[in-house]
């Protein structure tokens, strides 16, 4: 008989009621749960287990998330979701900059949590089959559906998978402005809608890798207050 391993999260807080919490109702739902209270105990974990998703405080001693996340980030493409106080939101930017996949802001259900924990895991791996084929290329950006690769002047371009599945949803609706309700929803999941600052730094990935000058893009253009276009001036 084939046994299927359980998906392995690590939960990085220095509150002990918030990683019992997170831990006990991840537990009932068939998940394998490690646990650590600062972000040098979460690091000597990480390297010794295979781990699925890390779900990350930010405010913590020793070693805090931020600086956690830039850890992980050195070796691992690993999904990472964020733990922020609602005083401490304007550190969800930097910590996106860095690598992190995703943010909730405490406090929050655990219905919340198990949403975000799927959706993340959804857009990050590429082991679900390409649900399309062939290719598409708009000026000198091609995109190999089947092997998830996009070219730049016959170049390869390494995208995240989330960076991916933007992409090609700009590039399939060329010369259309897309909203960021729309884009997100499409992209990230039926969870999402109000996070443009999601947007705004997956934004910005892209154009530092297939823009010629992303100060200045021709593909990946801005609509002011509305949302982006893929296009080629």
């Amino acid at each position: 008989m084939v046994q299927f391993r359980k998906t392995s999260i690590l939960v990085v807080d220095d509150e002990k009621a918030i990683r019992d919490f997170i831990r006990k109702n991840l537990e009932i739902r068939d998940f394998f749960v490690l646990t650590a209270e600062n972000g040098e105990e979460a690091l000597n974990l990480f390297v010794n287990h295979n781990v699925d998703l890390v779900i990350l405080d930010i405010m913590m001693p020793i070693m805090d998330g931020l600086a956690t996340t830039r850890k992980i980030r050195q070796i691992s493409t690993v999904p990472i979701i964020i733990l922020t106080a609602l005083g401490e939101e304007t550190d969800k930017i930097p910590a996106f900059n860095l690598g992190a996949d995703d943010y909730l802001s405490k406090p929050f259900g655990i219905g919340e949590l198990l949403a975000r924990i799927r959706a993340v895991l959804r857009r990050t791996r590429w082991s679900q089959p390409p649900t399309k084929e062939g290719e598409i290329e708009i000026g000198d950006i091609k995109v190999d559906f089947a092997s998830h690769t996009v070219y730049k002047q016959n170049q390869i371009v390494n995208l995240t998978p989330t960076e991916f599945n933007l992409l090609v949803f700009l590039m399939e609706n060329s010369g259309n402005t897309l909203t960021h309700n729309v884009i997100l929803q499409h992209v990230w999941g039926p969870e999402y809608g109000d996070e443009p600052e999601y947007l705004r730094v997956y934004i910005g990935h892209l154009r530092q890798k297939i823009e010629k000058d992303p100060k200045k893009p021709e593909y990946i253009l801005t609509e002011r207050g509305i949302g982006y276009k893929f296009t080629l001036k």
